[in-house]
């Protein structure tokens, strides 16, 4: 029962996440990106396009598309994309539909378009890229292009990541067919930027899901080591103890080995010092930790 509960109220926080990576992503292309006429990558960047030539609401376009290859993906890959992508196909729907009513037009005026393009195109990267980013960690996804790369990729062998960027650049292309008063050169910097705001995109998506997977690594050299290995196993975290000699004192002695997350490490220190203030302490970062209480090894 106990774990029943746990694992529900896991549940309803990764949904939370999911639900605050999304409403970002939404504010960046609401606030930022389509009060500047700006384009980007994905269905979204596609249902820019659609608003800025027939003048139809981005949501509504956005579901429409996604509901179509959520379809096709359920034929061909099953449930492979699983339930949180059709979640978040219906939360970034609500979102892009609210948004330009709720936010006011003032600060819509004083931050995005009085800025200018370039800015805007910068700072809508990043409110994207970390609301992906966001989403990702929790399980969930935007849909649009994602499904696209997961369709082609099963029976094609090209990386989703190359496919997602060559259809983002053939998206943001075509928005030279969008009809406007604008000069060639005008309409070229608009492509510009967009390249602009993908990169942003892409780096802010990095930036935060590495940084959020970094752990360290933490050596601890004390006479009390035992006390501090039953210490920090009450974290959840595994100790190893290895064999040492000091080739100063020629004196045998125990290190402790630790992998924490980078948000633990903290305690561990605190931990630590209750015990014993002299342990002499070695910490380095480190990637990729797979394993119980890390990251899974993927197929």
């Amino acid at each position: 029962m106990e774990k029943r509960g746990k694992s529900i109220l896991t549940g309803i926080k990764e949904y939370i996440f999911i639900s605050f990576g999304l409403a970002l992503y939404a504010a960046g292309w609401s606030l930022f990106l389509i009060p500047n006429g700006l384009v980007g990558g994905g269905v979204t960047g596609i249902s820019a396009i659609i608003y800025y030539i027939t003048g139809i609401q981005i949501s509504y376009s956005f579901f429409v598309i996604n509901i179509i290859l959520l379809a096709i993906a359920l034929k061909i890959l099953g449930k492979a994309f699983g339930v949180k992508t059709v979640v978040g196909v219906i939360l970034v729907t609500i979102f892009l539909r609210l948004f330009p009513d709720i936010i006011p037009r003032e600060l819509i005026e004083d931050i995005a378009i009085g800025n200018g393009k370039l800015l805007s195109a910068i700072m809508g990267g990043i409110c994207t890229g970390a609301g992906i980013a966001i989403t990702f960690t929790q399980g969930g996804s935007t849909g649009g292009t994602d499904i696209i790369a997961l369709m082609i990729n099963k029976y094609r062998n090209i990386s989703a990541g190359k496919l997602i960027l060559m259809m983002d650049v053939v998206i943001i292309a075509s928005s030279l067919l969008i009809p406007s008063g604008e000069s060639v050169g005008d309409r070229f910097a608009i492509i510009l930027y967009g390249f602009i705001l993908i990169t942003v995109t892409s780096y802010s998506l990095d930036l935060i899901l590495s940084g959020l997977r970094q752990s360290q690594q933490v050596f601890i050299f004390s006479r009390n080591y035992g006390e501090i290995a039953d210490k920090i196993t009450t974290l959840g975290r595994g100790v190893t103890v290895i064999e040492g000699t000091g080739w100063y004192t020629k004196k045998n002695g125990k290190i402790l080995l630790v992998i924490v997350k980078k948000s633990e490490i903290n305690y561990i220190f605190k931990m630590i010092r209750e015990i014993d203030r002299d342990a002499f302490i070695s910490v380095g970062n480190v990637m990729g930790v797979y394993g119980k209480g890390f990251d899974q090894i993927k197929k």
